[in-house]
């Protein structure tokens, strides 16, 4: 109850800040932004997903984001609370109602020099990244400090010192960085395209484990990142490698492995685009990149201790039935046991999209458009001596076959008011190798969504989903219908069905009602029905999530 208090103290204090900015404004006292997320869930017992097995059925999440700005300074904090319990599935740590972060920032227009906890991306993320994310439980902020100096507008110049977020306290290892970034537009006398080249240094000390002292790794792990982006007229690309030193190998049960290995990553992007046409292509190869601010922290399902930014390189549906079998990124090395050897990982994706134009055969009075989307993955080829303890990997070697999947999407508009999307989706899912379950997963999904607009206000939408699998749960049916009345206020009902399950008790309807309305800056939704368990997946990063069935409660305003 002290900690409920304690944050509704801090929520209240904000508003009268806000409510009296204007006033500071006139006094030159700077200005107060922020923002207030909260959810709340209410678990109950279910007929047929069974009895809630945990002691605390209400649970909250809840942030409160305050920052302050005075001419060329900077300041902010951002607390959380949940009381009386986390979430379902977010970390343990975050257990406890407090300031979670703080920082202090000065800034010119050369000159940014921060103190306290900061997020920060080098490149593509692949040598460094911490951000936030909520739903995902995420927020891997570095807490310490770091300075960017732009001496002109082709050079600038990052350099930090930190520890990285731990639930409400910080990692035992210490982080290093180093990063540059060189625009050579101008040095090339490039008039019509940009080139830019990047290059990047990330080291994280920590002690050794005495059971380690003589394994042939350093307590300082360095790695470095090299890379180009070009874009001219219609054509981009751009290329970036990271060799990482030798670390200590932790397996998916989190237990350290007696041998060490380097690590390195390959990423290639090419793409091309004009008016209703556009090709991107991406390969990327994965060899021991895991990258924690502590070693033994590689393994755990909370995305606890992340540096790095390594997604799975695949399509992002927007359905609930094309989001069951998910791939995720494999960056490390395991051997757990001959029968599972995982070296990394070897793929890409190819997108492609065309817009066929008003009036033509294919496109008809409103244009027609179509994107395709295809994408392979596999593990890399090697080889490992249990004996000495030595992996042999193939660089290009394509191993073991991971994932793969093809999506064709059509969208057409009928007239002023009917608009429909088709969408086909085939997947190859290889459970034993992604997720540690047996079995290969053969599936085909399709999609028919519609949406009908009553008026300029008003409009309803609906979906038909099917999964057809003879794999692992087998079919799957789904529909939703969504009533938006307003701009602001909209209801929806949607439902999976898992009808192909060979046991009767598991063929089970995963529903849900809800609805939302927003007003200015603040919206509030609620939701009451089931959660299927599996992944939840943002961006191409996931965690797992166990069914359940409640209420949930969602609130966000800004100010």
């Amino acid at each position: 109850m002290k900690k409920l208090l304690y944050f509704s103290f801090a929520l209240a204090f904000s508003v009268g800040i806000a409510q009296e900015q204007d006033e500071e404004k006139k006094r030159d006292w700077g200005t107060v932004t922020g923002g207030f997320e909260s959810n709340i869930q209410w678990y109950n017992d279910d007929t047929s997903l069974g009895k809630f097995a945990e002691d605390e059925h209400f649970r909250s999440n809840n942030y409160l984001k305050l920052d302050y700005n005075y001419g060329n300074w900077f300041a902010g904090i951002q607390v959380e609370s949940y009381a009386p319990m986390p979430l379902l599935n977010y970390s343990p740590k975050l257990d406890d109602t407090g300031i979670a972060t703080y920082y202090a920032m000065y800034k010119t227009r050369k000159l940014e020099v921060t103190a306290g906890y900061f997020y920060e991306q080098f490149g593509s993320g692949l040598i460094l990244r911490g951000w936030e994310n909520r739903p995902l439980g995420i927020n891997n902020a570095f807490r310490g400090g770091r300075i960017k100096y732009e001496p002109s507008n082709a050079l600038e110049f990052t350099a930090m010192y930190a520890q990285q977020r731990d639930g409400f306290k910080v990692s035992d290892g210490d982080i290093f960085g180093f990063n540059s970034e060189i625009d050579l537009t101008n040095a090339f006398s490039l008039e019509t395209a940009t080139l830019s080249a990047g290059l990047s240094y990330v080291g994280r000390k920590q002690d050794i484990p005495e059971e380690f002292q003589n394994t042939g790794f350093d307590e300082l792990t360095n790695a470095f990142s090299a890379r180009v982006d070009y874009s001219g007229n219609s054509f981009y690309s751009g290329i970036e490698y990271i060799t990482k030193g030798k670390d200590i190998i932790v397996n998916s049960q989190r237990y350290i492995e007696n041998f060490v290995e380097p690590g390195n990553a390959l990423l290639v992007n090419v793409g091309y685009s004009q008016k209703g046409l556009g090709i991107d292509a991406t390969f990327r190869r994965l060899e021991n990149m895991n990258f924690f601010s502590e070693r033994e922290a590689a393994g755990n399902v909370f995305n606890e201790n992340i540096m790095n930014y390594l997604p799975g390189l695949t399509k992002q549906h927007d359905y609930a039935l094309t989001n069951i079998y998910v791939y995720q990124a494999q960056p490390a090395i395991s051997v757990p046991d001959p029968s599972l050897l995982k070296f990394g990982e070897i793929g890409g994706q190819i997108d492609m999209f065309y817009n066929f134009k008003k009036g033509s055969a294919l496109g008809g009075k409103y244009g027609t458009k179509i994107a395709v989307n295809a994408s392979y993955w596999a593990g890399l080829r090697g080889d490992f001596n249990f004996t000495d303890r030595e992996a042999e990997i193939e660089y290009f070697g394509f191993g073991q076959k991971y994932f793969s999947e093809f999506s064709l999407e059509v969208r057409k508009k009928w007239n002023r008011k009917w608009q429909s999307i088709f969408y086909y989706v085939n997947q190859y899912y290889n459970q034993r190798f992604i997720i540690d379950e047996r079995g290969v997963v053969n599936s085909n999904i399709a999609v028919v969504e519609s949406t009908y607009r009553i008026n300029s206000k008003r409009s309803i939408r609906f979906e038909l989903q099917h999964l057809w699998t003879p794999d692992d749960d087998k079919n799957w049916a789904g529909g939703t219908l969504e009533f938006n009345v307003t701009p602001r206020l909209s209801f929806y009902a949607t439902d999976i069905y898992n009808y192909g399950n060979d046991v009767e008790d598991e063929q089970i309807h995963y529903y849900n009602v809800g609805g939302s309305y927003a007003r200015g800056a603040t919206r509030l939704a609620l939701n009451y029905g089931r959660q299927r368990g599996g992944l939840v997946c943002v961006g191409g990063v996931c965690r797992f999530v166990p069914q359940s069935t409640g209420l949930t409660v969602n609130i966000t305003t800004a100010f």
